[in-house]
Parts: structure tokens; C-alpha cells; sequence
């Protein structure tokens, strides 16, 4: 090449986004996948519009092996002049494939072909194999997964979201198997062992929701109200599994319709499990991809949270068919309006299906996710500006999803139900077919409702964290002050208009207001002075007294519909305790009040003492989701008091055992006849807590249970709600001289094909005391026998015990887990677990200096915040040891009777 062509190439480097020169408009794709040499080969004709004399095309490729021979360029007015180009240069650095011409090309429509081959890869993206069982014999089956960016693996593409066309899919595949794409067949050609297979042209849509695959299945289908045929693809032999799932979808579309007020753009909807899958699921239009944990649902062997997972997964994926591929993002900087409007409307489906599961009171775990996550001094915004493709992958968490989810909610809230709908409808009816930013929501949103969205919510996404307001009760007037949280405990200085709610002394005296500079007050007559019957009605509940309205209770934040925490002075913190024994307060208020408590201990900003003081005021407590919360809350402290104030360890044990035994003992082990599913799935938690804890007579329960099963997989004494109880009380009685549970765990691990069953297993391997057992477990998951993306499962569990080996297990076999897991987000998942647990500025130096030579992009986003988290809980173990009268308060506590 002219070393001026050369130079002009330099400036397609290092670029964010394609030049906009050429455009595609339609592509013919042909693609001919070799599944036993593991090999793709195909050829693509594609469409364009070139706007300007260019000597250059430039577009995606990556991983491919382009035949410089096959590219051509013809333009439509003169199809017989064929341009080759001079130079075909893959810049691997970049994932570009550049068309050097000696000529300008004409302005105009044109048709650019393109030959190339691949490997079909085991990295679970791009066009990659995944390994099922069919008859006892191990086959290959081809799959596609192409968001964010990997489209460019499978064949040249404008690999970009606003860059949308059409696709013609041809596949030419062995033909005893099924070749599914994004639209319906048109045509099968057998020709000997091969058939060609023809897809319907695809609407318009951008080239990370193709997606091809190959296999053999069996499937279930049904129709919607409407018409629309909804299938469901699984291994052959689990048909029966995806009956739940399609139930969920036929319903659920039919819902989204007249939610949207615009129908399913497709004449099809497949949805099909994966046995080999990195993500949870892919909304690909037309053809969604699954885990078979995500999408299979087997009555007898899967718990209640499998089913609820199945539904929300579900009605995620197809809540994007409108929201993410009808309307697509105009780039990766607002991937949060995909996944955050899909995560929050998943759930409003879910509560239309089945309102028994009370759906809106676990949000706020999602809610929580996103809160903890962006207390970090490491989050980042909402929206963030991505440079590469492989900085995209890290962006894929819970500021995206569940702090995304939790804005929209606190704006629906906001802006009211109805009118939110209605400025949904315009927003998708404006947008069809094209793509849009965040703005251009709000836009609509602000001409709908009339208020002054853009102002409000750009506080919100344009910074990351967000607020604490301090509440102090001052004389006749409640003073409001808001400063950034800081897990850490260190002042930021980020400011937000807060969309406050509160209520005072009942739920039907409310007050709103947006707090939109630093600190705000309001006057308490003011705000209880009309209510004062509904109040006098409340006195004797509990809720206080009419003629002294600065001693009722005050919630903020009322049912946690916004993104904030709540700081309550002395006074207000001790009514609102009050308020719960009194059960005045909703569970999602109970719920908030408690995680909100916790957050400020993490971050040094109240005393431990006073935190297990307000969670003695949940001993009663029967609600699912908050006692997920107390649970879960319990387990970090236990943890984290056994580095600071070991010679209480055990009594704060006997205090959270204490705690949690009213409600375990009001749900026992068997499962009552006709119970709702949230006791189904409280009673898993509450025993696995129980047995983490070394209740006694759980973990002799427990184990009685287990051996009954391993002998019997049919018995009643040990349902799928309470195996992963019985399998980590198991594990806690294994050592390296009675390793039978170990073994014993092993072999149901090694019989079943349930895919939710062998996660339970390995989720509870590690979290055994002895710390060969716990090597042995690690290394298990390094094995053959298990799948590449469920390993990070196994590294959920680990026990205290289990830290530091972890960790040497994780630098021992890092050029192992780079090279298998270090192309996809997985590997954040291997470095999150293993580090954020630590407890001191000595292990956050030692994890830097390790990973100081072996960054990479796809992970430092991750590395920072699991540093942080360690010196954040540091921070916390140092001011647990240095809290006056705590052991005192913990025995007190451990020996209260009840």
C-alpha cells in the first residue's frame, strides 16, 4: 500500500464510532456453520447509500478471516462495473475492516459483497458452539450472541445500534437439525445431508438483535389473543419445562400490547435455552436466547425463586421487543433506558400476572443493588460516555439495570401512573423504527405531564451517586438537608432536586415536595394541621398524639419510591422503631428503613449498637422481602464482626439465630398444603440462614433430610425450596475426615440435568469451614464437569474461612481464568467475589499490586469498586472496635427472652 493511503488510514484508528460516509440499508446474509469441525463460512451482500465521495469503506470486523478476492462494490445505476478494492485491512485494535479504493466511489445507492470465515468459538459470544447431550452422545450446537458488540464476529457489519437495516438470512446447516433466525422460515431446500434454509426479510433493526441457531430441540408453542405464534425450544426431553414459560410470555405479550398501544412487530416469537450462556437471557427481535435456569421450569425439582426468576426474565426479554428493539438506544451512553425501562417494566408485568407474589415489595431489592453499587466512589453515571466496544461490557450492571429501574419508578411515581403510560405510548409511537436518546424521553414525558422532567431527571443521570437527606426534628419545623452518600463515608459533592415524600403518623396524612437546593424545612402544623381527625382516629394504634403533633412518627421516602436515603435524627429514629412494633408501616417502608440504617453503619455514620438495636424491632417480623433484607444484613455482620470484635462473634450469632426463629419456626421444614409461594421461598432463606449461623437443630434437621434424599431423589422430606438449606448445612459438617456429605453433594451434582439444581450445588460447595474442603471445591470448578458460565455460582458462597484461600486460588490459576473468561464480563464476576470480601488497607494493597500488570479494559471498572469495598469495610471493622459498650449490647441482645 502507498504510504499515503497508509496514512490516511490512521484516521479510522483509535476512533469511537464508524464514519458515516457509507450506510447500510440491507444485508444478505449467507452463513454456512460447520459444527463438527467447529467453522463458520459465509458471504454477505449489503445495501448501502455511500453520501460522499469516499475512497474508503469502513466497517466492523473481528475474528474473522476476510477473502480479499471475494469483496466487490457495484452501484445501482451501473451494476456491471465492479470496484475491487486495492487494500483489505483488518485492524484487529480497533475491530475494523477497512476498504482501501484507487478510485472515489459515486455517490449514491450501491451493493458491497463480501466473503469470510470463522471459528465457532467457546467464549459465548459472537457465533459461538455450545455442548448439549442428545442419547448419552455430546454434540455441538450453534449459537449466536451479539450484544453489545459482536456481530462483528459473526460477519462484516455497521455494528452499531443507530445504525439499523434490514436482514435476509440464509442458513445452510446439516438437515436433521432446526436453523432458527430472528423471522419465520420461507424456505427449505434439501440437498443430501444439507438444506438451505430461508428466512422472511427482518424489519429494520440494528445488527446486535440478529442472532441464528442450530440444533436439535423440541419445542411447545401456543397463539396469543392476537394471533402471534409464541414457541418455546429446549433440549430434547425438556419440553415439559418451558410449559410455565410460555404460559408467561403468551400473556404477557398480549399485556405489553395494550400497554404500549402498539403491537408485536413480528409474526413470531421463539424463545429457546442455551445450555451454554454468559448473560442471563438476549432479547434478539424475534428469537430470545435463555439460560435453561432463565427459561426452564420443572414442578418438581425447581424452587419458587426458579419460577419467579423464569417470570421476570421472561417478561424482561419482551418488554425490550418494544423498548430496545422497536426504539433503540442511539448508542451504548444510554443503554440504561433499555435495561433499566425493561428491568422496571418486567416487574409491572409480573404484579399484573401474578399479584400474589407481591412483586413491587421485591423491587426494592433491586432498588437496594443499585443503591449499594452507586455508593461507591467508583460508580459511575447513568449515563457514560463509551469510547471502545470493550468498555461497553462493564457498563452491564446495576446502575444500568436497577438504578435505571428505580429512576423510572421514582418518576412514574412522580408523574402519576396514567400519565406515564400515556407518555410511553407517544414515546414508542414517535420513535418506532429509529433511535433515541434520553433526552428524547424526557421530552415527551415533560410535554405530556407538563413538568419539568429534563431539569429533574438530569440531576439524576448526567452525575453519578446519589443523595442522603438528613431529617432533624427542630421546635415546630422538620428540617431537611441532602449531601452525596458515600458508602465510604467521605462527603461528596454531588447535589439533586429529591423528589420528597413523607408521611406523619398515618398514610393518610402525606405531604410532597421537591427539595431542590441543599436543605429545606417545613412547619409541622402545617403539614398535620388539616388531618387531625384521621390522626385522632390513629392515637390509640400507636401513631401518636393530636394535641402534639412534633411526637408522631415521620416516614420519608414513603413506600421507597425514590433513590435516596434517609438520615433520622435520635428522636425520629426511636418513633419510627416504635412505629415498627406497633406495625404501622408498610413492608417496603420497614424494608427501607432497615437497609437505610445499615448503609449509614457500613459508612460509619451510626453505631453498630444502634443498628442490631432497631433490628431487635423485627423479631416478629413476617414479610418475605424484609426478612430477605434482615437476613442478608444479618450475614454481613456476622461476618464482618468476626474481624472486629471476635470475642462476640458468637454471641451476635445467637442473636440473629434468635431473631429469625420466630418466623422459622411459624414455617418449619415441610411445606403446608396450598401455601402462597413467598413462604415457599422464605422458608429456603431462613433455613440456610439458620444453618450458616450453626443452629443446632437446623443442621441436624438438615442433614437427616439430605441423606433420606441422596437415597430417595423422590422423597417429600426434601423439596427443591429447601435443598440449597440442606446442602450448605450439609457442607458445614464436612471436613477432611468426613468428607460424605461432600461426596454426597457431588454425586447428586453429577446425576441430575437440571440446570438449577447443579447451581444450588455449587453455590454451596465453598461454604464449608475446612479450608482443604474448600480447595478442593475451587478447584472442582475449574473442572470439565462444569459449564464455563456457572462457575462464578460456585464463587458466591465462599465462608470466612474460605477468603485468603480464595484468593491464592484466584492468583494460582489467573492466567487460566484470563484466557477462558477474560473476553467477556464474566471475569468481573471471579474478581468481585473473591476480593470485595476482605476487611483491610493491607489486602486492597496487595490485590493492586497484583492485578498492577495484568489489567484489563473489560475489567477496571470492577477492580476499582472491589478495592474500595475493602477498604470501605476496613474502615467499618476499625470503627466497630473502636464503639464503646457494644459487647455489652450484643450479650444484652443474645439473652433477651421474648
Amino acid at each position: 500500500m502507498a504510504e499515503t493511503q497508509k496514512s490516511e488510514l490512521q484516521q479510522f484508528r483509535g476512533q469511537s464510532r464508524l464514519p458515516k460516509f457509507v450506510a447500510p440499508k440491507r444485508y444478505d446474509l449467507k452463513l454456512r456453520p460447520d459444527l463438527s469441525a467447529c467453522k463458520f463460512t459465509g458471504t454477505v451482500d449489503i445495501d448501502v447509500d455511500v453520501t460522499a465521495e469516499t475512497r474508503f469503506i469502513v466497517l466492523n470486523a473481528a475474528d474473522l478471516s476476510i477473502d480479499d478476492g471475494s469483496v466487490w462494490f457495484k452501484t445501482r445505476q451501473s451494476d456491471k462495473e465492479v470496484y475491487r478494492p486495492l487494500e483489505v485491512f483488518l485492524v484487529e485494535d480497533d475491530e475494523i475492516l477497512v476498504l482501501a479504493f484507487d478510485v472515489f466511489l459515486p455517490v449514491g445507492e450501491g451493493i458491497l459483497g463480501i466473503g469470510f470465515s470463522g471459528t465457532l468459538n467457546d467464549q459465548m459470544k459472537g457465533f459461538y458452539r455450545s455442548i448439549y447431550e442428545h442419547n448419552g452422545e455430546k454434540k455441538n450446537m450453534a449459537v449466536t450472541q451479539f450484544e453489545p458488540a459482536d456481530a462483528r464476529r459473526c460477519f462484516p457489519c455497521w455494528d452499531e445500534p443507530a445504525v439499523k437495516a434490514t436482514f435476509k438470512i440464509t442458513l445452510e446447516v446439516p438437515s436433521e437439525l432446526i436453523a432458527l433466525s430472528n423471522m419465520p422460515v420461507i424456505q427449505e431446500k434439501l440437498d443430501g445431508q444439507l438444506k438451505t434454509v430461508s428466512f422472511q426479510e427482518s424489519p429494520i433493526m440494528s445488527t446486535y438483535l440478529v442472532a441464528v441457531v442450530v440444533g436439535l430441540f423440541d419445542y411447545i408453542e401456543d397463539l396469543t389473543p392476537k394471533g402471534t405464534k409464541v414457541r418455546v425450544y429446549c433440549q430434547i426431553g425438556k419440553a415439559n419445562q418451558g410449559k410455565f414459560a410460555l404460559d408467561v410470555a403468551v400473556r404477557t405479550l398480549d399485556l405489553y400490547e395494550n400497554y404500549f398501544s402498539m403491537p408485536y412487530s413480528l409474526p413470531k416469537l421463539d424463545m429457546i435455552a442455551i445450555p451454554d450462556f454468559a448473560a442471563g437471557a438476549m432479547e434478539n427481535y424475534g428469537l430470545v436466547t435463555y439460560r435453561e435456569t432463565a427459561l426452564l421450569y420443572d414442578d418438581k425439582n425447581s424452587a419458587a425463586a426458579n419460577k419467579q426468576r423464569v417470570a421476570i426474565v421472561v417478561a424482561h426479554e419482551l418488554a425490550h421487543q418494544w423498548f430496545g428493539n422497536l426504539v433503540t438506544m442511539e448508542w451504548w451512553t444510554h443503554l440504561w433506558l433499555n435495561e433499566g425501562f425493561a428491568t422496571w417494566v418486567s416487574y409491572l408485568a409480573t404484579d399484573c400476572l401474578f399479584p400474589e407474589w407481591k412483586i413491587w415489595t421485591q423491587f426494592l431489592d433491586e432498588t437496594t443493588e443499585g443503591l449499594r453499587l452507586d455508593g461507591l466512589a467508583e460508580s459511575h453515571p447513568i449515563e457514560v460516555e463509551i469510547n471502545h466496544a470493550r468498555e461497553i461490557d462493564e457498563i452491564f450492571d446495576a446502575i444500568s439495570y436497577r438504578k435505571g429501574a428505580s429512576l423510572i419508578r421514582m418518576l412514574q411515581s412522580y408523574l402519576g401512573a396514567d400519565c406515564f403510560q400515556r407518555s410511553l405510548a407517544s414515546y414508542i409511537k414517535r420513535y418506532a423504527c429509529s433511535n433515541a436518546k434520553t433526552e428524547d424521553l424526557w421530552a415527551v414525558l415533560e410535554e405530556e405531564s407538563g413538568e419539568p422532567v429534563t431539569m429533574l431527571m438530569n440531576s439524576w443521570t448526567k452525575q453519578k451517586g446519589y443523595p442522603v437527606v438528613d431529617v432533624k426534628i427542630n421546635d415546630k419545623n422538620l428540617e431537611f438537608e441532602q449531601s452525596q452518600f458515600l458508602s465510604s463515608g467521605l462527603l461528596g459533592d454531588g447535589q439533586w432536586i429529591i423528589p420528597i415524600t413523607l408521611c406523619c403518623g398515618s398514610y393518610d396524612t402525606r405531604k410532597n415536595f421537591r427539595l431542590q437546593t441543599k436543605s429545606d424545612r417545613l412547619e409541622i402544623l402545617e403539614l398535620v394541621g388539616s388531618s387531625s381527625e384521621s390522626l385522632t382516629e390513629n392515637r390509640n394504634q400507636g401513631k401518636g398524639d393530636e394535641k402534639n403533633p412534633e411526637r408522631f412518627w415521620y416516614k420519608i421516602n414513603v413506600e421507597q419510591t425514590g433513590f435516596y436515603r434517609v438520615k433520622y435524627d435520635d428522636q425520629l429514629a426511636a418513633r419510627l422503631r416504635y412505629a415498627i412494633e406497633a406495625s404501622c408501616l408498610s413492608a417496603t417502608d420497614r424494608f427501607g428503613i432497615l437497609d437505610d440504617s445499615y448503609a449509614l453503619c457500613m459508612a460509619c455514620k451510626q453505631t453498630l449498637s444502634s443498628l442490631l438495636s432497631l433490628m431487635d424491632a423485627y423479631r416478629e417480623e413476617l414479610d418475605y422481602t424484609v426478612l430477605s433484607c434482615l437476613i442478608a444484613i444479618c450475614s454481613k455482620i456476622a461476618k464482618i464482626a468476626a474481624d472486629a470484635t471476635p470475642e462476640s462473634s458468637d454471641d451476635i450469632k445467637k442473636f440473629f439465630i434468635n431473631l429469625l426463629q420466630f418466623s422459622a419456626e411459624k414455617l418449619g421444614w415441610q411445606p403446608n398444603s396450598g401455601e402462597n409461594h413467598l413462604d415457599a421461598m422464605l422458608r429456603g432463606e431462613l433455613l440456610t440462614a439458620l444453618a450458616l449461623f450453626g443452629h443446632d437443630i437446623t443442621l441436624t434437621e438438615a442433614v437427616r433430610r439430605f441423606y433420606t434424599f441422596v437415597d430417595d431423589r423422590n422423597t417429600s422430606l426434601l423439596p427443591a425450596d429447601t435443598r440449597k438449606a440442606a446442602y450448605v448445612a450439609v457442607m458445614q459438617t464436612v471436613t477432611t475426615s468426613n468428607r460424605s456429605g461432600y461426596e454426597s453433594l457431588l454425586k447428586v451434582y453429577r446425576e441430575t440435568d437440571l440446570s438449577q439444581e447443579k447451581v444450588r450445588i455449587l453455590s454451596s460447595l465453598a461454604s464449608c469451614h475446612d479450608p482443604d474442603i474448600i480447595l478442593e471445591a475451587l478447584n472442582f470448578l475449574l473442572s470439565s464437569e462444569v459449564r464455563s458460565q456457572d462457575v462464578v455460582f460456585g464463587l458466591a458462597g465462599i465462608s470466612r474461612e474460605g477468603r485468603e484461600i480464595a484468593w491464592r486460588w484466584l492468583k494460582d490459576n489467573w492466567d487460566h481464568i484470563s484466557n477462558t473468561w477474560g473476553s467477556g464480563f464474566l471475569i468481573t464476576r471471579f474478581i468481585g467475589a473473591i476480593v470485595s470480601p476482605f476487611c483491610s488497607d493491607k489486602k486492597a494493597d496487595e490485590v493492586n499490586e497484583f492485578f498492577a500488570s495484568r489489567m484489563k479494559p473489560s475489567m477496571a471498572r470492577t477492580l476499582k469498586q472491589s478495592i474500595e469495598r475493602v477498604r470501605i469495610n476496613a474502615k467499618w471493622v476499625q470503627s466497630i472496635k473502636d464503639e464503646k459498650c457494644l459487647g455489652e449490647v450484643i450479650k444484652e441482645l443474645a439473652h433477651r427472652k421474648y
